[in-house]
């Protein structure tokens, strides 16, 4: 009970309020309407204006406290759809993060499963390397922000097991031009476009795959280039990869962010820029 008093201590003295008012307002009309009568007799107003001020009071205290219940029920209501709307994106973000590459896992152990077999001395290095690539996706992954210097980070061990897997060779180059290492930004946005060209770049060729990734951080945004060359035989399926980004890019960063993508010859371009403040 104390602790509903408490929370709507406002709005109980505006019920009360109300509730009082109305009750004295019917006396109060009642009152002038007698007084009305008395004073056409008498000439004395001096009575009927002091119930027609009374009357006058609490009928400002009766608009003032609907007036306010109205209010307070609106914002309530306001404050309630923008809890249910920030619960349900959380609710999507997550669901969203969980779809990041799933099948990289699954083949990354198929690739473990065939290097203990054959007793590799690689074995132990790609599960350390997997290891830490799961610690990132499952705990910092779960952060609403990290450094851009992790998300660095987790992108090299991602290209290191990759690189461990293929047995053809393959380019990859990593620029970083970082003016603040520490930028805050969303986790698990940028593996989906280096995902992207090894998937539907580097296994496509068979020799001669490249990667070209440039990474940069001004004050107050963060840009990340990525070029790979690729089969232009084959069917390009982009799979829900691009269309999970770039729902998350609308939750995340609306209207500060762009994307574009661009395909010239076999070479396949994307850059990722995000505004900051």
């Amino acid at each position: 009970m104390y602790a509903f008093l408490k929370q709507y201590y406002t709005r109980v003295v505006a019920a009360i309020c109300l509730l009082f008012s109305f009750p004295a307002l019917i006396i109060y009309k009642q009152k002038i309407e007698r007084e009305q009568v008395v004073a056409k007799t008498t000439n004395d107003t001096t009575s009927l204006a002091n119930y027609e001020f009374y009357f006058s009071l609490f009928q400002w205290a009766c608009i003032l406290a609907i007036a306010y219940l109205l209010l307070a029920w609106f914002f309530g209501k306001l404050s309630a759809y923008r809890q249910l709307k920030n619960d349900h994106t959380e609710a999507e973000l997550a669901l969203l993060k969980s779809k990041v590459d799933p099948h990289f896992f699954f083949n990354t152990l198929n690739n473990l499963y065939s290097l203990a077999i054959k007793k590799s001395d690689d074995t132990p290095v790609m599960i350390q390397k997997l290891s830490e690539v799961m610690r990132y996706t499952i705990y910092d992954g779960a952060n609403e922000w990290v450094a851009v210097s992790q998300e660095i980070t987790y992108l090299e061990q991602y290209v290191a097991i990759q690189l461990m897997r293929y047995k053809k060779k393959v380019t990859v180059d990593f620029d970083k031009n970082l003016h603040n290492p520490n930028a805050s930004v969303a986790p698990l946005l940028f593996i989906m476009l280096l995902e992207n060209a090894f998937k539907h770049g580097v296994e496509s060729l068979t020799d001669k795959a490249f990667i070209k990734m440039k990474m940069t951080t001004t004050v107050g945004f963060i840009s990340f280039k990525i070029e790979n060359n690729f089969d232009p035989k084959p069917t390009q399926e982009t799979g829900i990869g691009l269309t999970n980004l770039k729902r998350r890019l609308g939750l995340l960063y609306p209207k500060m962010h762009e994307l574009t993508i661009t395909t010239a010859a076999s070479n396949y371009i994307a850059h990722l820029t995000l505004n900051t403040i």
